[in-house]
């Protein structure tokens, strides 16, 4: 590798923010590993992985080949917002269940893989968590259905 010694504080900039880029587009390639809480859906346990900053939140679960029955992703939002998915470089079929700051489910949307179609909460909310497709519907959880934990501030 060759070293260019920037000329000005300007320079460093931009060369810091390629650098950041390059590393970012080599993330992409492979599946993020996150930080995961345990979540319950009445007796139902969940290892879910915390998707909590914007570049967490736009690589998600892409690029992941499998995932066990029980684990997921919970994308945390700084504030309520209409929240949209899509699954662009996502290999699995997912369901997404967005959720109000108490954990109950507003609506739930079930994603076909490598697809741009847009998937979005009925209304604002400020978390969405994705799961094998099917998850949702095969515990009989639909909107209303609480989900339980620390991000939700219950257990």
């Amino acid at each position: 590798m060759t070293f260019i010694k920037p000329r000005s504080l300007a320079a460093v900039q931009i060369l810091a923010a390629a650098l950041a880029l390059v590393g970012a587009a080599r993330a992409q390639d492979a599946p993020q590993r996150l930080p995961a809480t345990t979540l319950t859906a009445g007796f139902h346990l969940i290892k879910a992985e915390l998707a909590q900053t914007p570049e967490q939140r736009a690589i998600g679960l892409m690029h992941r080949p499998a995932m066990a029955a029980n684990d997921g992703m919970l994308f945390v939002f700084e504030r309520p917002g209409q929240q949209c998915f899509w699954m662009k470089n996502t290999l699995l079929p997912l369901s997404i269940a967005f959720l109000d700051d108490d954990g109950s489910i507003v609506n739930i949307e079930d994603m076909k893989p490598q697809t741009l179609d847009s998937h979005c909460s009925a209304r604002p909310v400020r978390y969405a968590l994705e799961m094998n497709q099917g998850w949702f519907a095969k515990r009989a959880l639909k909107a209303g259905a609480k989900i339980k934990g620390e991000p939700f501030g219950t257990k």
